[in-house]
Formats: C-alpha cells, sequence, structure tokens
C-alpha cells in the first residue's frame, strides 16, 4: 500500500507523465488514487494512453455511436430504430446540450450509455490543463443531472483535436479517449454535399472488427437528420456482413477483446 501511496503522490505532482501506452496502468492508478472526476466505474488499461479509434478486439463487432451537441432532432427516430432492433449504442452528449434537452438526455440514459463530449464544444488543443478540466467536469455534472444516470468514463473530443497532452489529461481525470474508426459527415446535410447513401458508404467502407462509427444527432437548424435515416441501412449491411453491434459499455472490463 505505501508503494501506491508513493505513486500516487509523484503523479499528483505531475513528476511521471500519464501518456503513452506504457503509462496505462499509472493513469489507472492515479484516478484510482482520486485524481480523476469520474466517480463511476474506471476504463481498462487497454483504453489508456492514448485516443482509441478501433477497440482492441478481433471480433467482428462494430460500435454505433452518436454526438449530441444541437437541437434535439432525428433523436426519437434513432432510439426508436435502435429499440425496435434492440440494439446498443452509446450517445455523447455535450454538457450544454443536457442543459438545454434534459428529457432527451434521460430518455437516451435509460436506454444507452452516455461519454462526455465536453461542455461547450472548444477546440481542446487550445485550452489549458485546468480549462480541460473544467470542461469535463462541467459536462459530466450536467449529465449526471439531465440523465439521472451514471455516465461512462468515455470522453469524446470535440472536432475531434486530440493532442498527446490533451488525451493524458482526460486520462487523468478517470476517461478514456473515445473517437471514431469513421464518420459518416452526415452531419454536413445536403447542404455539406452529403446524402444518405454517402453516410451509409463512409460507414461500411470502415467496417473492420472493433470499427467505432460515429454519427450525429440533432442539425444545425435546417431540421435535417441524415444519419437517423441512414442508421437502419448501416445496421442491415453490418448484419450481412456478418458483424454484430456492439455495446461500448462491455468494454469496461478487459474481458471484451
Amino acid at each position: 500500500m505505501g508503494r501506491r501511496t508513493a505513486l500516487a503522490a509523484l503523479l499528483a505532482a505531475g513528476l511521471v507523465p500519464c501518456s503513452g501506452a506504457a503509462a496505462a496502468p499509472r493513469c489507472t492508478a492515479r484516478a484510482a488514487a482520486g485524481g480523476g472526476a469520474h466517480a463511476g466505474p474506471r476504463p481498462p488499461a487497454s483504453l489508456l494512453g492514448n485516443e482509441i479509434r478501433r477497440l482492441p478486439t478481433s471480433r467482428r463487432i462494430v460500435a454505433l455511436t452518436f454526438n449530441a451537441a444541437w437541437d434535439e432532432a432525428g433523436i426519437d427516430t434513432v432510439l426508436a430504430e435502435l429499440r425496435r432492433r434492440k440494439l446498443p449504442a452509446t450517445f455523447f452528449p455535450t454538457g450544454d446540450f443536457a442543459d438545454a434537452h434534459p428529457a432527451a438526455v434521460r430518455a437516451i440514459g435509460a436506454a444507452h450509455g452516455l461519454g462526455n463530449h465536453s461542455y461547450s464544444h472548444p477546440y481542446f488543443g487550445e485550452l489549458s490543463t485546468a480549462e480541460r478540466a473544467d470542461e469535463v467536469r462541467r459536462a459530466d455534472a450536467s449529465i449526471r443531472k439531465a440523465s439521472g444516470a451514471e455516465p461512462l468514463p468515455f470522453f469524446r473530443f470535440p472536432y475531434s483535436s486530440t493532442t498527446r497532452q490533451s488525451v493524458a489529461d482526460v486520462n487523468d481525470l478517470g476517461y478514456a479517449a473515445i473517437e471514431f474508426t469513421a464518420d459518416t459527415n452526415g452531419y454536413l446535410g445536403p447542404r455539406g454535399g452529403m446524402s444518405v447513401e454517402k453516410a451509409v458508404k463512409r460507414a461500411v467502407d470502415a467496417f473492420t472488427p472493433g470499427a467505432i462509427i460515429q454519427m450525429h444527432v440533432g442539425s444545425t437548424g435546417d431540421g435535417v437528420v441524415l444519419d437517423a435515416d441512414a442508421l437502419p441501412l448501416i445496421i442491415d449491411a453490418a448484419q450481412a456482413d456478418g458483424y454484430e453491434i456492439t455495446d461500448l459499455r462491455g468494454f469496461l472490463s478487459e474481458e471484451s477483446r
């Protein structure tokens, strides 16, 4: 116990860097010692030390994930489709979204895992370590309040803008940095040159064991949510190709590989 206490003291003092794959056990030790903001389960060491763009598995599984930072458009459609198929997804709302749309976050959290997408969706590379911590902690508090559920220890960077130090910072707070193998780009909408067919193709082209597909709910004001319409087609394609839709919550242990 004395050795762990000494290690925790070094980490707290910033004398041992919490970055890189070799540092993952140290990141876990620091979070366990009380340095992190996340009060629930801790991510396993295999998900720490780097941004995760593919789940560490050889199984033919695909994870479906949705970011939520705008309005509520498409959320009912997505939840209804997942419910009809009895399939899981993971949602990454911002804290600002949770404050503005608590009923939507509660409905999502009642059926699916909730990650953390920051409070105000800034570029993390432009923030200090203290400012990053504030963004993560504020989002965590808002998501907990809105959902009444325990959020997952998974953080997704706004704009997928990661740096080695920012990944280390969120690891220190008790979160794995869960990014994505491919973004459908459905959020760009027709005005951004996207269509349902193009969104589906981007997802299907990325299928590989452990692939993480990023989609979005909500719209930027036009009410169009291409990913909501693309979802059934993406699921059909995955299942036809022998992939199982996995739940990120299963990766809270090392046994899901």
